[in-house]
This record gives C-alpha cells, structure tokens and sequence, in this order.
C-alpha cells in the first residue's frame, strides 16, 4: 500500500537560512530550495558536513528563487552526484549563473586570502566550491512560467506563482497523485504589496498543507523608507564622509538606486556620485532590463518611455578589481553601494575595512540582518568587526532601514494567507527565528483560527 507523502525540513528549521524541504512520495524525493546555510559558525559548518539525503537519489530540485540561503548549496548537491533537473522560473534561470559564479568566486577568494595571510586554522584552507562546481548546475536547469503546471516527476505536478519577493520569485504548488490527491504550497521568500519595480504577489486558492515563510513574522515594517533614506543621505553629505551600503546585489540594490532617482528627482536629496561596486549586481542590472515581464506598471511605464529607472543621476559602475580599489582614494560626500547584504563576504569588506573607522563615514544597513553576521553585529551597537582576519574600529554611524526589506511583514503575510479559499489543515512555519515564528504562529492562529506548527530541524511531517 502506498505510503503517505511527507516533508522534511533540511534547512531553514528554527533560522532563516539554508532552505531545504524534503518532499518524499513512494519512494520519489524532490526538494524544494537548496540553500546555503549563513550567518552563526554552528549553521555556516553545516555546509560542509554531508547532506542528510543522498544527492543521487534526488528525482528533482525546485527553486522558489536565486537567493543564496535558497540556492547557494546547488553545486555541492551536483558535484556530490545529483542528475536530475532543476525547475525554475525563466528570470531564476538567467540569474542563477551570475548569482552561483559570484558565490563560488567568493568561496575561492576567502580561501585564497586565508592561506595567504594565514588567518584559517586549516592548512591549506579549501573553498566549498568551485566556480567549475557552479558552472556545472547549469546544465541542469529547465525554466517554468508562472501558472503553467508541470511534472516533475511522476506523481508530483508544480506550479509557479508571483512571490513578488525579488525578481523571478515564486511560491511553489506541488499536487501530489495517490488515492486522495493532496496539494502542498511553500511561500519561498514572500513579498511585498505596492513596491517599486516587480508586480504584487499572485495568491494561492489552496492547499492542505502549508510551508509559510516567517522572517519578519513579529514585525511590522516602518512604511517610512523613502523618507528614512533621504534623511540618512542628507546627514551623510553634510558630515562629508561616504555613505557604504552593504546592499544584496539582487534586489535590494536595484531598490536603493530606484529610490536615489527619485529623491534626485524630487530635488529631497543632493544628487551624489553613486558607485555600484559589485559585478554580479552589474549583470543583474542588465538581466532585470530583459524580464519586462516581471515589471509593475511604474517600471513598465518608465521603460515604455525610454527612460532608465535604475540609473541616479551620477551613477558609476565599477566591475573590475582595479576599478573598485580606485574608490579607495575618493573623498566624501559618494555613496558606495556593495555587496554582499549582510557584509559576509564580497568587496564591501574591503569598504568597511577602510572607512569604518572614520567617524564622517555612515554605514546604512538596508533591511534584514541574520544572527551572527558582521551586518548583525554592526545593528547590534558592535564597535569593532573582525574583517580579513585583523580586528577593525566602527567609528562610523550606523542607520538601518528595516522598511526596504523585500520580505512581508506580519501583516502582509496574513493578508497573502486569506487568500486561500479553504484554511489549510496544518501550516508550518519557516525561514525565521524562533521569536519571529512564534509571534507569527499565535497571530495566524488568533486571527485566522489555523492550525500552526513552527518547523523543528530535521522534522518530518505528513502532508494532508
């Protein structure tokens, strides 16, 4: 007799990186995200022990987007032997080889560096993988529209909806075949209603089981941000310092550069030399100028126009090493956008380094910061980060902006849970912190009457 369709969760179980969920049917096993685990050495260790599924066994991989801590362990999982495809939307297909050889070539950078300052207890220090070891996913993506059903495997049918999180985001409706049909739905990362550029999230009619994001499950963001941001610019050009903005190459840095144009614009801001000193989010850029198709009606009317909505007014792009050093003998007041969003990693470090001991220099943290992060430590008040293995002053103000996030606070995320048509009868909760979770769980249940269960690591569940 068949046995009953179970998720696992691999990743994001109590934390809000690492995404991986284990959908297992007689004896066909597909998993929805592959992410890298972040922030807290304890979850980043995790990355290089093996996976707790065997690779090979794999029948598919089903991304919910290109975001690191959603699809950062891809090449491990096909270097250790996984052959199947990997279903994603188109705009996730483009995204994913810049996005996965910035991330290698970061693991190899890291690497490079401890060995050669000798700042890695492992001698010699290895990088989780390879740019070959990226390069090698790609051959094994196959694209999917929005409400466009598939099989990706015998048994299991997908669909792909508007997450609205960043570009090519989706929510994942997996229906499951057997003497009852079931229907299993993960919000991936959701979004937000009435932002620039991408369309609002589609909702999903239903499910039986629910996977439900809960980043910013206890909070509500400040609806503030434009103002919030034109403030710190103003503050920033007046002390004559730089402006660093550790800014995630997807997403939030086309956000930032969107809402300098129009402060610019609006005459709320002195127009400033804008530096984009990241290579992936360049060809990011240029890939949003592709998927007209994600667009809201602003960005789509701007572009009808011929006018180019992520260009400030002084905006400079700088791809090439020697490029981004040259930045170091610029003076203040400049705005210096980089990555990585969190400062983990990425040439934002080397900013940091350089400018975070001057007390003129204003470091913004634009939305979510996770446990254990140098971006964390900087929001938690820390006066010293350790960056390339030597320890650094913080001398610089530091701001955060919570209201840029592109993740849907408490309220946004009940208000995407009442579009279903009929309650699912268990929701489990995912991508959070534990506070956040919680706080989410009761409001789902106070306000909705659901039945809610925060997700613990390694749990496996019935669906149905």
């Amino acid at each position: 007799m068949p046995g009953k369709p179970t998720v696992q969760f691999l990743g994001a179980a109590g934390t809000v990186t690492g995404s991986k969920h284990l959908v297992s049917l007689n004896g066909r096993r597909v998993l929805l995200d592959c992410g890298l685990f972040q922030g807290l050495k304890e979850l980043r260790l995790r990355n290089w022990s093996p996976p707790p599924f065997a690779p090979r066994e794999l029948d598919a991989l089903i991304l919910s987007h290109v975001h690191i801590d959603h699809s950062g362990y891809l090449p491990v999982v096909v270097r250790d032997g996984f052959r199947g495809p990997i279903y994603c939307t188109p705009a996730t297909k483009d995204l994913l080889a810049p996005m996965l050889r910035d991330a290698a070539h970061l693991q190899e950078e890291e690497a490079d560096g401890a060995n050669r300052w000798g700042y890695s207890k492992h001698k010699p220090a290895l990088p989780l993988y390879t740019i070959a070891d990226a390069e090698a996913v790609l051959d094994h993506l196959m694209e999917r529209g929005y409400g466009q059903p598939f099989s990706a495997v015998d048994g299991i049918d997908v669909t792909f909806r508007r997450a609205g999180h960043i570009m090519g985001s989706a929510t994942i409706e997996v229906a499951l075949a057997g003497p009852r049909a079931l229907r299993l739905a993960f919000s991936g990362d959701l979004g937000r209603w009435d932002r620039p550029i991408l369309r609002d999230p589609d909702l999903t009619p239903q499910a039986d089981t629910l996977l439900l994001e809960s980043t910013y499950g206890g909070r509500t963001h400040p609806t503030n941000s434009r103002e919030g941001l034109a403030r710190v610019v103003r503050q920033a050009a007046e002390r004559g310092g730089a402006l660093v903005v550790p800014a995630f190459a997807l997403g939030r840095t086309q956000e930032i550069v969107w809402l300098l144009r129009e402060l610019e614009t609006e005459g709320r801001i002195p127009v400033l030399p804008v530096y984009v000193d990241s290579p992936m989010a360049i060809d990011v850029t240029e890939i949003y100028a592709a998927h007209r198709e994600e667009y809201d009606m602003d960005m789509d009317r701007l572009v009808a126009q011929g006018r180019s909505p992520l260009r400030s007014q002084q905006i400079r792009f700088t791809r090439t090493a020697d490029e981004s050093k040259k930045l170091n003998d610029l003076k203040g007041p400049i705005i210096i956008i980089s990555a990585s969003g969190m400062a983990t990693g990425g040439r934002v470090l080397h900013h940091l380094k350089l400018r975070a001991p001057d007390p003129r220099t204003t470091i913004l943290l634009p939305g979510f910061q996770s446990v254990g992060t140098r971006g964390r430590a900087l929001q938690d008040g820390a006066r010293e980060l350790r960056i390339h293995g030597q320890m650094v002053d913080v001398r610089a103000r530091v701001e955060t902006l919570d209201g840029l996030s592109a993740h849907a606070d408490q309220g946004e995320l009940i208000r995407w849970c009442r579009g279903f048509t009929s309650p699912p009868k268990r929701v489990h909760l995912v991508h959070g912190e534990p506070d956040q979770a919680q706080i989410l769980a009761g409001a789902l249940q106070e306000q909705l009457g659901w039945n809610v269960n925060v997700a613990r690591d390694r749990e496996v569940v019935e669906i149905g």
